[in-house]
């Protein structure tokens, strides 16, 4: 599909939604302040599970932190706080998307996110999307999307919290929240600092992890104005800067340092009445890396890419039927030591349909066309649909096919040993998936079967020159079977929570039929949470299968359990400042494990915290 009819097809629909926009309803401002509105209307087939800030507060310092134990994600870490890469679903860590308020952040470079440069302890809510959403997401939303969004809460007036750590390994941490919510207007900036040695010891030898130490600084800060009745402008903007020693290996002590910055701003108008919506958003994203093979040196290899990009989205309600066209521009330019000047330009359009056929019926369509500059891309479509067999008993069904685009390494690498390759083709994948879901009284179950078939998979391999480069090299398949389990319970003084989730997840090579590297077969979690009065106990228990670490499933790493243990504190309040004196234990059986080969992760450990809110 040509640009051009991209954008008469969307002219006709903003066209059609104009024509009708005049019947009677109400918005509700609730939904103009989300963040990604998209996620409310349309993924309602999805599996979908949220962590809210509470929870974020509790557990650890990163994204990885936050997710290992409140998700079904797979993270690989080159040794702890280092570089982390996600397999969810048993896919790669490209097929990962990670989403700040609408907007894809994937490196542009890399095509994938390190989840140890995100802090979460700033943003409203996180939430975790189970299964393909490149419709919505665009490119690398194959295994999952994990969206980050800010909260604005007008009329909540002014709230701060103030977090101070300190724990083993000269680990400190301090973050800073404070808002101001008025009846139009809205702030929020959040900082936090994270410094640790993370000089772990390194079970069963006599050696410490002696090049881990970080330093992370992270800020956040948004904005909000209701301009009138039917107009609202939010701002948001997130600076991310990492300074990293990389750990080294049981077999080579490593002296490596690695820099990186992230800038990413936002500006989102809404204009809406009473049945339609609409959104203009322009952002700016800025990701550098500078890395130094020696830290006592100044030499170092670097990258960088700006993306500039604006989003047009306009939603229109008639009566029980939903529809959404999307139009997104981007330009992106990349250069670094081993990139030339490379540039990318795209244009797609997306259409999204929801039907709420009756109280118990619903199903949508969802259609995404791109136009790139520099490869094919494909289209994409969802299939969705829900029922609810009974009042407590619901029954869903999607399909999608799913992509992930070359990466500007993958295209325009250069290299003594290594060529970018600008033959290769888009990640194109197709999966299904069912799910039930059963709520009796405080007692949630779910079960959720799926199956992803992915075409033209991306590799670096040798050609027959010896040179590295990227290859569509490998057609493969995952399914598998996850089970979740809530349960709350509250009398007088007490209140006790368990949550729990089972995951089953083969991951093929179709030619040889190996389980791919780094997928665990079994992955099983649970927290528990028990509050009485002032105190309140938690629990993470996290069991992890063996995973292979060589295609030909000769080697692998053993299966490992893990737990942490937390014990909180309310004091009374003081002049209406509420404190929360909290400790924790990481590791808590002192386990020798690693989930990336030859990379030890932290023996036990411990951590004291104070929260201040005021």
């Amino acid at each position: 599909m040509e640009k051009k009819q991209i954008f008469l097809f969307f002219i006709g629909l903003l066209a059609f939604a104009q024509v009708f926009g005049q019947s009677d309803g109400v918005i509700v401002l609730d939904e103009v302040v989300l963040s990604d509105a998209k996620l409310l209307h349309f993924s309602k087939g999805a599996k979908i599970r949220v962590v809210n800030d509470s929870i974020q507060q509790k557990s650890g310092s990163s994204l990885t932190d936050l997710l290992r134990y409140n998700s079904n994600i797979y993270f690989k870490e080159n040794g702890y706080g280092m570089v982390s890469s996600a397999s969810f679903r048993g896919t790669n860590a490209q097929q990962t998307a990670v989403v700040w308020n609408g907007i894809n952040i994937n490196s542009q470079l890399t095509g994938q996110t390190d989840f140890n440069t995100l802090i979460p302890g700033n943003y409203g809510d996180v939430v975790v999307r189970s299964g393909g959403g490149s419709v919505q997401y665009g490119s690398g939303a194959v295994g999952g999307t994990v969206l980050l969004n800010d909260s604005f809460k007008f009329n909540e007036g002014w709230r701060n919290s103030l977090e101070t750590s300190y724990g083993s390994f000269n680990t400190s941490k301090l973050a800073f929240n404070t808002s101001l919510g008025k009846e139009k207007t809205f702030f929020h900036i959040g900082i936090n600092h994270i410094a640790s040695d993370n000089d772990y010891k390194y079970l069963g030898t006599n050696r410490r992890n002696e090049n881990g130490a970080y330093d992370q600084l992270n800020l956040n800060a948004n904005v909000g104005f209701i301009l009138s009745d039917q107009k609202v402008i939010k701002l948001y903007h997130n600076t991310f800067s990492g300074d990293r020693d990389f750990s080294g290996t049981l077999t080579a002590p490593a002296d490596e340092n690695y820099r990186d910055l992230n800038h990413r701003s936002l500006i989102e108008l809404s204009s809406f009445n009473e049945r339609k919506i609409a959104r203009l958003k322009v952002g700016h994203l800025y990701e550098r890396y500078r890395y130094f093979p020696n830290k006592q040196r100044e030499e170092f290899s670097f990258g960088q890419a700006n993306t500039v990009l604006a989003n047009y989205d306009y939603k229109y309600q008639l009566n029980k039927i939903t529809l959404n066209g999307i139009i997104d521009f981007s330009s992106i330019w990349a250069k670094g030591t081993s990139i030339e000047n490379a540039q990318r330009n795209f244009v797609s359009g997306t259409f999204l349909f929801s039907h709420e056929l009756s109280d118990k019926f619903n199903y949508g369509l969802n259609l995404r066309q791109e136009a790139v500059s520099d490869y094919q891309s494909p289209f994409l479509f969802s299939l969705s649909s829900s029922y609810k067999v009974t009042g407590n008993n619901t029954l869903s069904l999607n399909a999608s096919k799913n992509y992930r685009v070359p990466t500007f390494n993958d295209l325009y690498w250069t290299g003594a040993a290594a060529s970018g390759n600008l033959e290769v083709l888009p990640e194109t994948s197709w999966q299904v998936e069912l799910g039930q879901t059963i709520q009796v009284k405080n007692i949630a179950l779910s079960l959720n079967a799926y199956s992803i078939t992915t075409d033209n998979l991306i590799q670096w391999r040798p050609n027959t020159q010896g040179i590295w480069m990227a290859m569509n090299v490998q057609d493969v398949s995952q399914y598998g079977l996850e089970l979740g389990f809530d349960w709350k319970w509250k009398w007088e003084d007490q209140e006790l929570a368990w949550e729990s989730e089972y995951a089953f997840t083969k991951s093929l090579d179709n030619a040889t039929k190996n389980q791919l590297l780094y997928v665990p077969e079994h992955l099983l979690r649970s927290n528990v949470a028990y509050q009485f009065k002032k105190w309140v106990a938690s629990y993470q228990f996290l069991y992890n299968g063996s995973v292979y670490t060589t295609t030909d499933n000769s080697d692998s790493l053993p299966s490992y359990t893990l737990g942490n243990l937390g014990l909180d504190y309310h004091l009374s309040d003081i002049s209406k400042i509420k404190f929360i004196l909290g400790m924790r234990v990481n590791n808590l059986y002192n386990k020798n494990y690693q989930n990336v080969a030859y990379r030890p992760m932290p023996n036990r450990n411990f951590q004291l915290q104070l929260i201040t809110k005021f």
